[in-house]
């Protein structure tokens, strides 16, 4: 998971409002972060590791004039954690320089990148977004047609923005897994990763970029081309239980209503004896907000967030993941005596739910009854999560008491795959579950 943005403007400070773009969708990536600029042709980038603040200053930003900006905020899945892997990413290619940022994952990558260096173009980092570049930067066809040849090479999920010869690029893999946003300010072209970044400066959502479709935007305005046939649509439904943010709306679905939604068909399918409902924070509070309203049990806080560190399933490792659940919560003496459900969205290694549980335990809690507002993960996913191998997966060779025995809980209970799908309310054939 990553984010990107774009934006093209002759008389507003493209930099700065890339900027705060990127700080509404710092949640899709806390490694490193980078904005690229175009002035009249000329390219500059500023990317470091790091959050976004960090990153970039009142002295960089005012130093990044233009009239077009991409940037980027990541978290690996294809290349390691390290500088030469952050993006925008630039590549001088024969027919073109490209700056680009990338949200997904290529599944031919390797494939990609042999033909590549056979060709005797020179790759300098692991990343797959570089490859996607280079595809653009050595296609000496017209940019809308340079941009729909690159897309008919790539399999697997790509959100795309780019800079090239003065414009604005952005395009989307032909399913749709990842999501982006189209939306103006004023007369200026904006696309985003999600909504909630549109929102932030202010721009008007005008629609999503459509699977397979490639978008320009130069001096004479937006364009848009059908690059390369769209297939079934495939929305990541993670993107609705996890990723996304509760403010955004992706498929026309606002997130926090769904993930109540999820809640209330949780409460449903899983009724329990309880005294009190709480959410793992953040992205579990609104299923839990549901979960109550649906069984009439009251919602609180018992679990106090450490908002200053960084979420921890998209920690590169597990060992900072780890360090990171025990810096990140802390338990409310209020559980103690009482009966608890614990909502949250998912789980994936299991071993923050346990350290969670074995908290609210150790605070004096009677029961912790778990729910879990998705159905189990028991499968790898290759386009953009960072789930890479089964065996990782708690649930993926265990049966639900044996997950529930090994994280501890009193009860253990997923929402059905039925039931996260008509939370969302979207076409049961419009995502990827």
């Amino acid at each position: 998971m990553c984010g990107v943005f774009g934006i093209r403007s002759e008389d507003r400070d493209v930099a700065r409002l890339s900027y705060f773009g990127l700080f509404a969708l710092q949640h899709r990536g806390q490694e490193s972060a980078g904005i690229a600029v175009s002035d009249k042709g000329r390219l500059t980038v500023v990317r470091d590791m790091g959050l976004v603040a960090q990153v970039f200053n009142e002295q960089q930003l005012h130093a990044l004039p233009g009239e077009v900006a991409i940037g980027h905020t990541r978290y690996s899945t294809t290349g390691a954690n390290r500088w030469a892997n952050a993006q925008p990413l630039v590549h001088h290619g024969r027919a073109r320089t490209v700056a680009l940022g990338h949200n997904g994952n290529l599944v031919n990558v390797e494939e990609l990148r042999a033909e590549l260096e056979a060709d005797g173009v020179r790759l300098g980092s692991g990343s797959d977004t570089e490859v996607i570049a280079a595809l653009l930067g050595r296609d000496p066809a017209p940019l809308p047609e340079a941009m729909a040849n690159t897309m008919g090479r790539l399999e697997g999920a790509y959100s795309v923005t780019a800079l090239a010869e003065g414009i604005l690029l952005a395009f989307r893999d032909p399913f749709g897994f990842r999501p982006l946003s189209l939306g103006l300010i004023g007369d200026d072209w904006v696309v985003a990763s999600e909504t909630c970044a549109l929102d932030l400066i202010g721009a008007q959502v005008v629609r999503d970029v459509r699977p397979g479709e490639a978008i320009w935007v130069d001096t004479d305005g937006q364009h848009a081309a059908q690059a390369v046939p769209s297939g079934r649509n495939a929305l990541c439904i993670f993107e609705h239980v996890y990723l996304a943010r509760p403010d955004s709306r992706l498929g026309g679905v606002e997130v926090h209503g769904a993930r109540v939604r999820m809640g209330e068909r949780l409460a449903e399918e899983a009724p329990v004896e309880a005294d009190l409902v709480i959410g793992i924070p953040d992205s579990g509070t609104p299923a839990a907000i549901g979960y109550s309203k649906a069984s009439g049990v009251p919602f609180g806080e018992a679990l106090i967030k450490n908002r200053y560190v960084a979420r921890t399933f998209i920690q590169p490792d597990q060992a900072m993941r780890e360090q990171g659940i025990r810096l990140k919560f802390n338990p409310l003496d209020e559980v103690a005596g009482r009966r608890i459900v614990v909502v949250d969205d998912s789980i994936m290694r299991g071993n923050t739910t346990r350290q969670l549980v074995a908290m609210l335990f150790d605070a004096g809690s009677d029961e912790v009854h778990v729910r879990i507002s998705s159905p189990p993960v028991v499968s790898p996913c290759f386009y953009g999560i960072d789930i890479a191998d089964e065996e990782e997966l708690v649930a993926s060779q265990r049966a639900v008491e044996d997950v529930r025995a090994f994280i501890g809980a009193t009860t253990l209970h997923y929402l059905s795959v039925d039931g996260m799908q008509g939370a969302t309310q979207l076409p049961e054939d419009s995502v990827c579950r």
